[in-house]
């Protein structure tokens, strides 16, 4: 009985399926079925039984699930106290809302790199509603997303927040009439979308203009051509700013701040993905103050 049978076992068993077992250990289905058979023949028990609703654990699988996860809690404590950061090998499925890729993903990923060099990354960068389904169905190890995530089984790292400002082009413009122009703006199905909106149209009517984008860095160059005024975050905004491309305004009101989450789930427990938890709440804090 070796180490990759019992992860498999257990992954088969969490995530109830071959499928999704396999896209978890970014292994192929028949490599799955292998082990699991492997591990039946070792074991001289049958510890699935397959049918139309899918594997479910014989009472045999249920004798061996408790043995497994304590055989996975030891692991994991070995890993934390004895292996060396530089020694560990893993893969880490990490995905991240935009505002955190256009500011300090690369920091996160430099540190991580430094800590284990071994580790393998898998980026994915989507709207913070994608990106919580995909953690909950075990798609993706991290996510750095809007949070927290309400979920008993998940573990949040609260992040520092972004302040939002509103942005214009530098061109002479009354301020007054700004509110009239399009407003560029987060993408939909996501709460900054959805608080922006209704702070509109409880201000300024149903017939303002709402461009969403999925792109900050665009919505950042609509606004220096002039196309429109956008609410986004401050310190994205600072660069373009501080090189005259364009200004700050105020118009009396602005969303509150984004608060942001490093979110994983606590089982099984992972000491790589937790101390990548914790780097990126390092590495928010030290960017925040910069």
């Amino acid at each position: 009985m070796t180490l990759d049978q019992i992860k498999t076992f257990l992954a088969v068993v969490r995530l109830k399926g071959v499928g999704k077992a396999a896209a978890a250990l970014n292994l192929t289905q028949p490599a799955i079925t292998v082990r699991i058979k492997n591990l039946e023949e070792t074991l001289d028990c049958v510890l699935f039984d397959r049918g139309p609703d899918g594997m479910i654990l014989t009472k045999r699988g249920e004798l061996l699930l408790g043995f497994a996860e304590q055989f996975e809690f030891l692991t994991q404590q070995v890993e934390e106290a004895v292996i060396a950061p530089d020694g560990i090998e893993g893969h880490l499925r990490l995905g991240v809302s935009e505002t955190i890729a256009q500011s300090w993903l690369p920091d996160l990923i430099t540190r991580l790199h430094g800590l284990f060099p071994k580790l393998k990354i898998e980026l994915n960068v989507d709207i913070s509603t994608t990106l919580r389904g995909n953690l909950l169905n075990r798609e993706i190890d991290l996510a750095i997303l809007l949070g927290p995530i309400s979920e008993y089984s998940v573990n949040n790292v609260v992040l520092p927040g972004f302040d939002l400002a509103w942005y214009t082009a530098t061109t002479p413009a009354n301020d007054a009439n700004l509110m009239q122009k399009p407003v560029l703006t987060y993408a939909r199905n996501t709460r900054p979308y959805r608080e922006v909106k209704e702070m509109l149209f409880e201000r300024y009517g149903p017939s303002v203009s709402l461009f969403p984008s999925s792109s900050l860095s665009a919505c950042f160059r609509l606004v220096e051509a002039g196309l429109g005024i956008a609410v986004l975050p401050r310190l994205l905004g600072k660069e373009f700013v501080d090189t005259g491309k364009i200004r700050e305004f105020d118009p009396g009101w602005r969303p509150s701040p984004l608060e942001f989450s490093a979110s994983y789930l606590g089982e099984p427990r992972s000491h790589m993905i937790e101390t990548a938890a914790k780097i990126a709440l390092d590495v928010a804090n030290t960017f925040s103050k910069s």
